[in-house]
Order: C-alpha cells, then sequence, then structure tokens
C-alpha cells in the first residue's frame, strides 16, 4: 500500500467504491469514499467503526502490535 497510496486513493476518489487492504490475507483497513461517511448520521458512522474494530481484531495475530506489523510490512 505504501507504494500506491495515492493511486488508491484517487481510485476511491474516481470510482467512488470502497478499497480493502489486507495483511497476511487478512482485512486490516478499508479505504471508502467521504460521501459514505457523511451520508450517514454520526451514530451509524460509530457502529460500524466499532464493527470494523471487531472483524479486525478478532483477525489480528495475537501478541502483534498495529506498529510490529506496519514495521513488518516496511522491510
Amino acid at each position: 500500500m505504501k507504494q500506491h497510496a495515492s493511486e488508491l486513493i484517487q481510485m476511491v476518489r474516481k470510482t467512488h467504491r470502497e478499497v480493502t487492504v489486507t495483511y497476511h490475507g487478512k482485512v486490516v483497513a478499508r479505504l471508502i469514499p467521504a460521501e459514505q461517511i457523511t451520508n450517514l448520521n454520526e451514530r451509524e458512522a460509530w457502529d460500524q467503526l466499532d464493527q470494523l474494530a471487531a472483524e479486525i481484531g478478532a483477525s489480528w495475530p495475537k501478541g502483534l502490535s498495529a506498529a510490529e506489523a506496519v514495521s513488518e510490512s516496511r522491510r
């Protein structure tokens, strides 16, 4: 993602479609068009973020911090 971040953001902006980011085959992030968030009320947005955090947490490797994951991906 580091090498293609601007391309991915441009693709989301132009196509209005989300991009899923994976780490070792597991979903770790989603880039979504801003209008998807602004079209939701604030509570719905927080509920979606809570749900996404739960999904990420359920598949996140035990004992691996986010800093370690970023560091590994940069190697």
